[in-house]
């Protein structure tokens, strides 16, 4: 058996070729990636543009759940010594938390001398959000209830409160598996 330690000229030859190939896969592969981040880019743009309509469509979906799994909240209640409310009154439709603020605004809209204690975003069993702030002193809390859309859902509370929207979903419409995990899939991505 003869071994050859220098390459024939047709070893060189191919040498070259393979090398040429390598690197032409190489930059079509990076092409290929470029071309990829910016549709990515594109697309996430597109997605964040229809965020706000992804968040009312999805309120839709859910809207006939929160008759049956909503809660009554608090309008109007006093509070007796230990701080403990009495002769509480309700709005009467249920609704569901998305979201609380991290920073209430200081003071409600409907009564600039009332400090805003908690304010939070809520999805009613009409489909609508609306935004409940509560404040309270040493013998009444009281709310004031407006209803935002959900564009401002998303300006002010985040992707959270869609993200909260998609558990509800999810814990509740078990039987749309394929939206869900559709929904889990574009959620994650506005997320990203």
């Amino acid at each position: 058996m003869i071994r050859r330690f220098f390459a024939s000229p047709d070893d060189l030859y191919v040498l070259i070729k393979m090398e040429e190939m390598i690197e032409q896969g190489f930059n079509r592969l990076v092409e290929v990636i470029r071309l990829h981040d910016t549709s990515i880019d594109a697309y996430s743009e597109e997605i964040r543009k229809m965020d706000a309509e992804l968040l009312g469509r999805m309120a839709m979906q859910l809207k006939p759940v929160i008759s049956k799994t909503g809660v009554e909240l608090l309008e109007k209640g006093k509070k007796d010594n230990q701080g403990e409310i009495y002769d509480p009154r309700h709005y009467p439709q249920k609704m569901i938390i998305l979201g609380k603020c991290a920073d209430p605004v200081p003071y409600r809209p409907d009564n600039l001398s009332r400090a805003v204690t908690d304010q939070f975003c809520l999805l009613s069993e009409d489909g609508k959000f609306y935004e409940i702030m509560y404040g309270a002193d040493e013998l009444v809390i009281d709310s004031y209830l407006a209803e935002i859309s959900s564009r401002q859902v998303i300006d002010l509370y985040g992707y959270e409160a869609m993200y909260m929207l998609y558990k509800a979903m999810q814990q509740y419409l078990e039987n749309q598996k394929d939206l869900i995990s559709a929904l889990e899939k574009t959620i994650s991505f506005i997320r990203s």
